[in-house]
């Protein structure tokens, strides 16, 4: 099993732990990919987590999803949301599918929303492969990357796939490039649902 590295970055940092992620030298501004995955930049197996004080504001994401629902990262203020770029003709994205299903069914009673963002792909192949995966949890479309570019000022997911974890106040807590699989996700993810519950225990 591969290693994976747990960084805790300030702010001030935020360059150079994207910098880290990047896999060939093609991009600097993201991912590079074609439909049939050629050019892609590989992810290099590294985590970045930040400390609350460091957590960078989301975007402002908006969207449409693969059954042509509209999707606004901002209405989900309060979950923690876990944001996995993706596309159908990417090998490791395949490979982590059944991870990601399982851990959103695993988490959505703990205020937990899964949402894809299937980027440079074609509709047909994203839902082909929704289907095959059983995946339940919504894809926004992404065609020419753009939406994947909103990010590229915080932690960027410049690698398919990437995933960024949202806290409950719509910032950026965690980023990994390339596949995960299930232990490492919900290390991500059960202490931002535990931050959750100790403010609302402070509020009461």
């Amino acid at each position: 099993m591969r290693s994976r590295v747990l960084l805790l970055v300030p702010a001030l940092a935020l360059v150079a732990a994207g910098a880290a992620g990047c896999g060939s030298p093609s991009s600097s501004s993201g991912a590079v990919a074609s439909a049939d995955g050629t050019g892609f930049v590989a992810g290099d197996g590294s985590l970045v987590v930040l400390d609350p004080a460091s957590r960078p504001p989301a975007p402002e994401l908006t969207g449409t999803t693969l059954d042509g629902s509209p999707f606004s990262l901002a209405e989900h203020r309060g979950e923690v949301v876990v944001l996995n770029v993706w596309a159908s003709w990417c090998a490791p994205c395949r490979a982590e599918a059944a991870t990601l299903q399982q851990v959103a069914q695993e988490t959505a009673a703990d205020g937990v929303q899964f949402v894809g963002l299937d980027t440079r792909d074609s509709d047909t192949a994203a839902r082909a492969f929704a289907d095959r995966f059983g995946i339940t949890f919504p894809s926004i479309v992404d065609r020419d990357g753009r939406l994947q570019l909103l990010f590229s000022d915080t932690l960027p997911p410049q690698a398919i796939p990437s995933t960024l974890v949202v806290d409950r106040q719509g910032r950026i807590a965690a980023r990994a490039l390339g596949a995960v699989d299930v232990s490492e996700l919900r290390g991500i993810i059960e202490p931002l649902v535990a931050e959750g519950g100790a403010a609302a225990s402070a509020a009461s």
